[in-house]
């Protein structure tokens, strides 16, 4: 797999919680991702789009699998629906469920480490969806 050229995405931080991400996209279960507009924007980088291929990155820093979005859109928290939780491939009941593991996430430690304060989490809070598909898995050389 040459993805040396190849951005990079890392689904939340390294340990469990980034192992069974990788995991559920490997098997097909997770086929969406949410990312909150305000580290983007903090982070100087633009939101991805439509047609970009990234490198995801497992908990040890090598890529597991290689995606192509198919779908990017900038929406507030309150539109997240059932079907969009259930694409997240994280075994969410529905989008209720989905928002708490978001809010939780998105107000960690970590989040608030790297934005200098903890973000204010509301209906009105912009997120970042994606929806993709995986064109390629380092454990598999044949997926496409």
């Amino acid at each position: 797999m040459d993805d040396t050229k190849l951005p990079t995405l890392e689904l939340a931080f390294p340990g469990p919680e980034r192992d069974s991400g990788v995991a559920a996209v490997r098997a097909g279960r997770k086929t969406a991702l949410t990312g909150l507009l305000e580290i983007y924007e903090h982070a100087g980088e633009d939101v991805p789009r439509a047609g970009q291929r990234f490198a995801v990155l497992d908990s040890d820093g090598n890529t597991a699998v290689v995606i192509e979005l198919l779908e990017v859109r900038t929406v507030p928290l309150r539109e997240i629906d059932d079907a969009f939780a259930h694409a997240e491939g994280r075994g969410y009941a529905d989008a209720a469920e989905w928002r708490r593991a978001h809010e939780d996430f998105f107000r960690s430690e970590g989040v608030a480490e790297f934005l200098g304060r903890t973000p204010v989490i509301d209906d009105d809070t912009l997120v970042v969806t994606q929806r993709f598909r995986v064109v390629e898995d380092a454990g598999d050389p044949g997926a496409s």
